[in-house]
């Protein structure tokens, strides 16, 4: 089926599908707050961010260092919320795989399955609440790191700069790996509910 120049998978009946919850985590505690303002300045210091000792030194390597910890907490942000969404199109994976009329809309390739992009269109389609997270850099994010990576792995460009590029390009990389043509899920004909858990 075709509506507005996207394909969707036709899928028999008319019942509407329960998918499991996608537990969120709670807010990001990734490094004690004053080991994370060390490590900022530590990267303000070492890679000479300010170019002339003009005007109250200290007080703007601190303001630098607390930008770069707002754009790291923000990569945080974005790791976990990725993290939870791959968990959730995993445990997705298992409810199709359990039921007769869905087991046949998912290609059976390997782990992180390029062809489950349609539940992060399903995500979007179903307009879950994020805070500001854009869902396709979260899960790019997560396919770049395995683990939440310590705000010591960063340059201070990665943070300013790199950050969004690079995980919309590993989520665009993931995406186009499956075969065309790439059918969305019909979002009328799931549901599930979003919890956030501590």
């Amino acid at each position: 089926m075709i509506l507005g120049g996207r394909t969707y998978v036709e899928i028999p009946g008319e019942k509407t599908h329960e998918l499991p919850p996608l537990l969120l985590r709670s807010k990001p505690q990734p490094t004690p707050l004053d080991q994370v303002v060390d490590l900022a300045s530590n990267i303000v210091e070492d890679e000479d961010l300010i170019a002339s000792p003009t005007g109250d030194l200290e007080r703007r390597k601190m303001d630098l260092a607390f930008n770069l910890i707002e754009h790291y907490f923000g990569l945080i942000t974005d790791w976990q919320w990725g993290d939870s969404i791959l968990e959730w199109i995993r445990q997705c994976e298992e409810a199709f795989g359990s039921r007769v009329e869905l087991r046949n809309l998912l290609y059976p390739d390997v782990w992180p399955h390029a062809g489950r992009s349609s539940f992060v269109k399903l995500l979007e389609d179903k307009h879950v609440e994020t805070e500001g997270v854009k869902i396709e850099n979260a899960v790019g994010i997560r396919l770049t790191f395995r683990q939440p990576p310590p705000i010591s792995c960063f340059s201070n460009q990665f943070l300013f700069y790199l950050n969004s590029p690079v995980a919309n390009s590993a989520y665009q990389s993931w995406a186009t790996l499956t075969p065309g043509p790439v059918a969305s899920l019909p979002p009328e004909r799931f549901r599930f509910q979003v919890h956030t858990k501590l």
